[in-house]
C-alpha cells in the first residue's frame, strides 16, 4: 500500500521530468500553435481530473448529509479558489503566455516563469496527495486503481506542461541544460506537495470531502486563469479547443476506466 502510494506521488514529477526533456532535442523555439495545443489539452485533463477524480468522490462521501450534500464539494471548492488566489497575489510571477500583467518585481524573467508553473503544479500535487490520503485510510471508497487515474491523468498532462516551461526558457536564452533544470525543478513541489497533504490529511480524514474539492478548486482557479487564456491567444484558437476536449475526455475515460 505505501508502495503504491510512493509510486503513485512521484507519476506526475516524471511527468513533468520527460516533458521539460523535449527542450534538450529542439532547434528552434516552441510553435505558438503547438504551446496553444499542448495548453488546451492539458486544461482539458485538469477540468477532468477535478470533476472525476476529486468533486464527485468529495459528494459521493458526502451523501449522508442528503440534500445537503453538496455543501462540503462547494465549501472546499471555494476555498481552494481563494487559496489560490491569494497565492497569486502574494508570490511575483509572470503568467504562462508571458504576460507580467503589472507584477512589479526585480526577479529575472526566467525565475519569475518557474514561479508561475510552479504555483501552477501546487493544487495538482495536493489533488494526489489528497486522493491517496483517501485510499490509505481505507474506509473512504477510493481505490488503489482510483488513486492511480488521477496520478496518471496529472502525469499526462505535466508531459506538455514540462516542454511549456522549458522550451520558452531556452527561446528566452537559457542554455537547454538549465532550461530542462528549471522545468523539472518546477515539478517538484508536486511529490512535496502530495507528501505534505497525505501526512496533514491522516489527521483529518473525516474532512476529507473538503479537501478534495479543495484541491479541485485549486485546479480550477489555474485552468481559467492561467491556461484557457493562453490556449485562446491568436488565431486558430480552435486548435486549443479541439485539444481540450481529447484531455478531458482522456482524462474521463481514465478515470471511469480504471475508478
Amino acid at each position: 500500500m505505501y508502495l503504491q502510494t510512493a509510486q503513485g506521488i512521484l507519476i506526475p514529477f516524471i511527468g513533468t521530468t520527460l516533458g521539460s526533456a523535449l527542450v534538450l532535442f529542439m532547434k528552434d523555439k516552441l510553435n505558438a500553435k503547438l504551446q496553444r495545443a499542448l495548453t488546451g489539452f492539458a486544461a482539458g485533463v485538469m477540468v477532468a481530473a477535478s470533476i472525476w477524480s476529486l468533486i464527485m468522490p468529495a459528494m459521493e462521501q458526502s451523501a449522508g448529509m442528503g440534500k445537503f450534500s453538496f455543501v462540503p464539494a462547494v465549501a472546499g471548492f471555494w476555498i481552494g479558489i481563494l487559496f489560490l488566489l491569494l497565492l497569486d497575489r502574494l508570490i511575483p510571477h509572470m503568467h504562462l503566455d508571458h504576460s507580467e500583467e503589472g507584477v512589479k518585481s526585480r526577479l529575472p524573467k526566467t525565475t519569475m516563469l518557474v514561479l508561475a508553473v510552479t504555483l501552477h503544479n501546487l493544487p495538482e500535487g495536493m489533488a494526489v496527495g489528497v486522493v491517496y490520503a483517501g485510499f490509505l485510510s481505507g474506509n473512504t471508497g477510493i481505490t488503489a486503481l482510483g488513486a492511480l487515474a488521477l496520478s496518471l491523468g496529472i502525469a499526462i498532462q505535466n508531459f506538455p506542461e514540462g516542454a511549456i516551461i522549458s522550451m520558452p526558457l531556452k527561446a528566452e536564452g537559457v542554455s537547454k541544460g538549465k532550461a530542462f533544470l528549471y522545468g523539472t525543478l518546477s515539478g517538484a513541489v508536486e511529490p512535496i506537495g502530495a507528501l505534505l497533504t497525505i501526512l496533514a490529511a491522516q489527521f483529518f480524514v473525516p474532512i476529507l470531502p473538503y479537501l478534495l474539492s479543495f484541491a479541485a478548486g485549486g485546479m480550477m482557479y489555474v485552468v481559467v486563469e492561467e491556461l484557457v487564456p493562453e490556449m485562446a491567444e491568436g488565431e486558430h484558437s480552435n486548435i486549443g479547443t479541439i485539444m481540450f476536449a481529447l484531455g478531458f475526455t482522456l482524462m474521463m475515460a481514465l478515470d471511469v476506466a480504471l475508478g
